[in-house]
C-alpha cells in the first residue's frame, strides 16, 4: 500500500487488479443470473407480479442476516467470507442449471434459489467492499472506488447482453456459466494480498451487533446519503419491468431484453470513467442531489418513450446518474468509518441497498400489476423527484457537504 501515489496507475497495483477481477466476475455472474431468472420466471408464469416476487425473496436475506454479515466481515478474514459466499451463489445457479436441463424448473424452485443467491450476496458484499481500503491508501480511495465501479458496470453491460444471447441458445448454459464464473471469483478472492490486522474479537452483544446502525445514525451526512439513495431506488427503480418492455411494449425478445438491461451500465461506465480521471472533490452534497434528480427524470423519460432507442437513451441517463450517487455514497462511507467496524457499517449500507433494489423490484411488479407497466414506471420517476425535494429539507448536512473529509469525532 505504501508505494501507491495519486499519479501511479491503479492497474499497476497487483492486489487492486485482483480485486477488480473479482468485482467484474461477480457482477457478470449476478447480472447473467438476474437475466436468466427473470426471463425464465416470465416464460413460466407470464406475470409481472411473479417478477416482483423474485426481488422480494432476494431482499429477505439482506434484512434477515445483516447483523451476521457485518460481524462476519469484522471478525473473520474478509477474503474467506467473500469466497465462501461466492461458492454458495455458484451452488444455487448450478441447481437451476440441472433443473432447467432436465425440465424440472418451476416458479417455486426459481424463488428458492433466488433466496439462496440473495443470502450469498448478503454475506459477500460487506466483506468484499470492506477489502478495498485494505489494499489501497486513503488518498487514492475515491479514484479506486470509481475505477472499481467502472469495471463492475462494464461487466453489467456484458452480463445482460451475454445472458440474453445464451438464453436464446440454451437457458441451461446461462446458469452453468454463472456457476463457473462465481467459482473463479472465489479462487481469485483468496489470492488478494491485503494489509489488515484483525484485533481482539469483541463479544457479540447487542451494542456490538447494532454498532453499525448507531454509527450511521450519528453521522448525518452518511445517513442522508444512504437514506436518499434507498428511497429513490425503492420508489423509482424500473429494472424489474424491463422483461415486460422487451416482450410486450417493444416486442424485441430476449436479445432486446438483454440490451435494455445493459443500457444503464453504458451510462454508468461513462460516468465512472470520468470520475476515475476527475473525481468529485467539492460540493459533493449538491452533486448527490443533482444525480438523484437525473435518475428520476430518466425514469420518467423511460415511461414516456415511444421507441426502443429512446428507452435505451433514458436508461443510459438512469445508469449514469445512479453511478455518480453510488460513488459519492460509497466514498463517504469508506472514509468516515474506522476499519475495525467497516464491515458492520457496510452491512447496514448493503442492507439498505438490497432493500431498495429488491424491495423496489417487488414494488414495481405489484404496482404494474395494478396500474399497468407504463403508469407504474411514470409514478416511480415522479416519486423519485419527490424524494429529492423532501431530502433537501431533512438532510441539510448532506446538501451542504463540500468534500469527503471524515467528520469530526461524534461524542
Amino acid at each position: 500500500m505504501g508505494d501507491s501515489s495519486p499519479s501511479k496507475p491503479l492497474l499497476l497495483h497487483g492486489p487492486f487488479v485482483r480485486f477488480l477481477y473479482v468485482r467484474v466476475a461477480a457482477s457478470v455472474a449476478w447480472q447473467m443470473a438476474a437475466v436468466a431468472v427473470g426471463w425464465q420466471m416470465y416464460v413460466l408464469t407470464g406475470s409481472s407480479f411473479d417478477l416482483g416476487l423474485v426481488g422480494l425473496v432476494q431482499f429477505v436475506p439482506a434484512v434477515a442476516f445483516f447483523l451476521a454479515t457485518g460481524q462476519a466481515a469484522d471478525r473473520y478474514d474478509r477474503r474467506k467470507v467473500s469466497a465462501l459466499s461466492q461458492c454458495l451463489e455458484a451452488a444455487a445457479v448450478a441447481v437451476l442449471a440441472v433443473a432447467t436441463a432436465n425440465g424440472w424448473l418451476t416458479p417455486a424452485l426459481i424463488l428458492g434459489m433466488a433466496f439462496v443467491l440473495g443470502a450469498g450476496r448478503a454475506f459477500e458484499q460487506p466483506s468484499l467492499q470492506s477489502v478495498l481500503p485494505n489494499i489501497v491508501p486513503a488518498h487514492v480511495l475515491p479514484r479506486a472506488i470509481a475505477a472499481s465501479n467502472s469495471a463492475s458496470q462494464a461487466a453489467v453491460v456484458a452480463g445482460p447482453a451475454l445472458g440474453g444471447v445464451l438464453i436464446e441458445i440454451s437457458p441451461t448454459s446461462v446458469f452453468a456459466m454463472c456457476a463457473l464464473i462465481w467459482l473463479s471469483a472465489a479462487l481469485i478472492t483468496l489470492s488478494i494480498a491485503m494489509e489488515r490486522l484483525i484485533g481482539a474479537r469483541q463479544p457479540a452483544d447487542l451494542k456490538t451487533l447494532f454498532s453499525g446502525f448507531a454509527y450511521i445514525a450519528r453521522n448525518k451526512v452518511v445517513l442522508g446519503a444512504i437514506t436518499m439513495d434507498l428511497f429513490a431506488v425503492l420508489l423509482g427503480s424500473a429494472t424489474a419491468l424491463l422483461p415486460v418492455f422487451a416482450s410486450d411494449v417493444f416486442v424485441t425478445g430476449p436479445i432486446g431484453f438483454g440490451a435494455l438491461r445493459a443500457a444503464p451500465a453504458i451510462g454508468a461506465i461513462g460516468s465512472a470513467l470520468i470520475l476515475t480521471r476527475y473525481p468529485i472533490s467539492r460540493r459533493v452534497g449538491h452533486a448527490m442531489f443533482i444525480s438523484v434528480t437525473a435518475f428520476g427524470l430518466g425514469t420518467i423519460l423511460l415511461a414516456l418513450s415511444p421507441t426502443f432507442g429512446l428507452a435505451m437513451g433514458a436508461l443510459v441517463v438512469v445508469g449514469a446518474a445512479d453511478t455518480i450517487s453510488m460513488v459519492i455514497r460509497q466514498t463517504l462511507v469508506q472514509l468516515h468509518t474506522p476499519d475495525e467496524m467497516r464491515g458492520r457499517v457496510f452491512a447496514v449500507s448493503s442492507m439498505f441497498t438490497s432493500t431498495s433494489n429488491q424491495l423496489g423490484t417487488f414494488r414495481a411488479g405489484t404496482v404494474a400489476a395494478a396500474l399497468g407497466t407504463v403508469p407504474a414506471v411514470l409514478l416511480g420517476g415522479v416519486s423519485t423527484i419527490a424524494v429529492v425535494l423532501v431530502s433537501a429539507g431533512l438532510f441539510r448536512e448532506l446538501l451542504r457537504a463540500d468534500g469527503y473529509e471524515p467528520a469530526k469525532p461524534i461524542a
